[in-house]
């Protein structure tokens, strides 16, 4: 699979580790940057990624910023991309598994390099739910989407 990537300068020190696991288990990579620690604004990073998703270049992505917050905020913007932020492997497993999350947001303030892995492991290993529970409220969040984002730019 193809997986989308980008960090901002807080993220930047997890970035080599993230992209050579994801490359190791058999993943492609598209980098979105960035490329050093200097400041930098998450937005630019989060939107290249989510566009990415968006377009149906990258059927995943991964995010990572201080916190996740402001990485998943900006791709939620993007039409079919559902972006969550993850601090643990219960809540990795459980945004693929209930949400079908696209786009995993991570802490790099807030968890180790092997924290990061375990965590981004666990989401692309997690299958999204086929009951009819987490179907439905997926299914309304697609409606919203169509609503607010147009139908013409549905996955």
């Amino acid at each position: 699979m193809n997986i989308a990537f980008g960090c901002d300068h807080a993220g930047f020190g997890h970035r080599e580790k993230l992209i050579n696991f994801l490359k190791g288990q058999g993943h492609s990579v598209t980098d979105m940057g960035t490329t050093g620690k200097e400041s930098v604004d998450y937005p630019d990073f989060a939107a290249a990624v989510a566009g990415a998703v968006s377009s149906g270049k990258c059927p995943k992505g991964v995010l990572v910023c201080g916190t996740g917050v402001g990485m998943a905020i900006t791709a939620n913007k993007f039409p079919g991309v559902r972006a969550a932020v993850c601090w643990n492997k219960e809540v990795a497993a459980l945004v693929s598994q209930h949400n079908d999350a696209n786009v995993l947001c991570l802490p790099g303030r807030f968890g180790t390099t092997e924290e990061l892995i375990d965590w981004v492991d666990t989401w692309l290993k997690t299958p999204a739910s086929t009951e009819e529970r987490h179907r439905k409220r997926l299914d309304k969040i697609l409606e919203l989407d169509k609503k607010f984002c147009g139908p013409e730019k549905q996955k």
